[in-house]
């Protein structure tokens, strides 16, 4: 080993840097999407109690900031970071976020309630999936799937551990004082590993060098580029729709908070096994099968939720549901790649998540505005079944590309 290193110390140097850029993309990850983006709906209940607010207004918060945010800066977040890497950004996108929370948890009216999910947005895009997707694929040659399933394990394990962090906190300090309280965390666990990637985080991998990029041009007028948007529009807004309405739809079958974060958190805990096994499908067969198994497997667990009740069934959805989500975000940037290359993938991602964010905050509503109308959840549910198997199908369009080798 030590003749190995001698004789390949930048070989050495690769792999301890690739070794920290995914821990740094698990811990941006585990604050701003585990803990924000499924911490928050912990919260739905209390809001809709304390303030009046119904199921549509506390869900349109998500919907109004990222409405505000993706059309007019997803593009250009993608653009900043293919030209002067994600370093800068993230730490914008860590301290938006937090200081996002720390104001949620006093928004007792709709315009701060709206101003904080707009930092709330700024932090997800300028912090989240797409700057960690980005340095994933440039450090990583061989084994890019299985990197990416890792990386995403922070989203799994944070959102596994907040529930029972916010149940906790909430308890003892109420719910205010908790929520304020995931933002600091947020901060603490993502800001010092970002602030020391410095400059080697956009080093791009080999393969990445002679990866010629394609023009925005051609991307935006190749219809694959629209099919694989439309097609994880579709299952992102599914799973958004579930994800933002789960604790409310526990709360309504008469879950008490400790048990409906014990769910909440399983979904997360399963979660964890779909990103690894969907990450380790990615590298062996070709990546748009094992998409539409996502969004099938999305589709399936749904209808537990409509059943009549019998033992174990929201811990049967929650298993199923968990390793779609599991796979549902990794897939994409995967796919992206594959069609398009690595060296314009921020600005590709820049676009297509901006119309996921889109669907994955109207779907949301959409659901609340159903279940405010019928008083069930029955219509809302039923739509978010329709839209994984249309997602599933529209990705039955995309080409058979080689089986993935990187």
């Amino acid at each position: 080993m030590s003749f190995l290193y001698e004789t390949d110390p930048v070989t050495h140097q690769k792999r301890s840097s690739q070794t920290y850029i995914v821990v740094t993309t698990f811990l941006a990850l585990f604050g701003i999407v585990g803990f924000a983006y499924y911490g928050l709906p912990f919260f739905y209940d209390f809001m809709v109690k304390e303030y009046g607010w119904s199921r549509t207004v506390v869900t349109s918060g998500n919907a109004i900031g990222k409405l505000i945010v993706g059309p007019l800066f997803g593009f250009i977040a993608g653009w900043l970071i293919d030209k002067y890497g994600p370093r800068r950004l993230m730490l914008s996108g860590v301290i938006m976020m937090g200081v996002a929370l720390i104001g949620l948890s006093y928004a007792d009216n709709l315009g701060m309630f709206y101003l904080f999910y707009v930092f709330n947005a700024l932090g997800y895009v300028c912090g989240g999936p797409l700057p960690c997707q980005v340095m994933i694929s440039r450090w990583f040659d061989k084994n890019r799937g299985k990197a990416m399933g890792i990386a995403y394990l922070g989203i799994g394990a944070g959102g596994a551990l907040v529930p029972q962090i916010a149940a906790g906190l909430e308890k003892s300090i109420g719910w205010h004082y908790a929520l304020a309280s995931l933002g600091v965390l947020i901060i603490i666990f993502a800001l010092p590993m970002v602030y020391f990637i410095k400059g080697a985080s956009v080093k791009p991998a080999e393969s990445v060098k002679k990866d010629e990029a394609i023009p925005i041009k051609s991307i935006l007028t190749n219809k694959y580029f629209y099919l694989l948007a439309l097609g994880s529009m579709c299952s992102i807004g599914a799973v958004g729709g579930i994800g933002q309405h789960l604790k409310l739809y526990l709360r309504d079958i008469n879950y008490s908070q400790a048990e409906a974060a014990n769910v909440m958190s399983f979904v997360l805990l399963s979660s964890l096994a779909g990103r690894l096994l969907m990450g380790w499908l990615a590298d062996i067969f070709r990546r748009k099968y094992v998409m539409m198994l996502i969004y099938l497997i999305v589709a399936t667990a749904i209808p537990l939720l409509l059943m009549p009740d019998f033992p174990g069934r929201i811990y049967i959805f929650a298993i199923i549901f968990g390793i779609g989500l599991g796979g549902d975000y990794m897939i994409i940037p995967l796919m992206a790649g594959d069609l398009f290359g690595v060296r314009a993938l921020g600005r590709t991602m820049g676009i297509i998540l901006v119309a996921d964010g889109v669907a994955e905050s109207m779907f949301p509503m959409l659901v609340g505005a159903l279940h405010d109308s019928s008083k069930t959840y029955t219509p809302g549910f039923l739509v978010l079944i329709g839209l994984a198997l249309t997602g599933a199908l529209i990705i039955s369009f995309l080409p058979k590309l080689k089986k993935a080798d990187s």
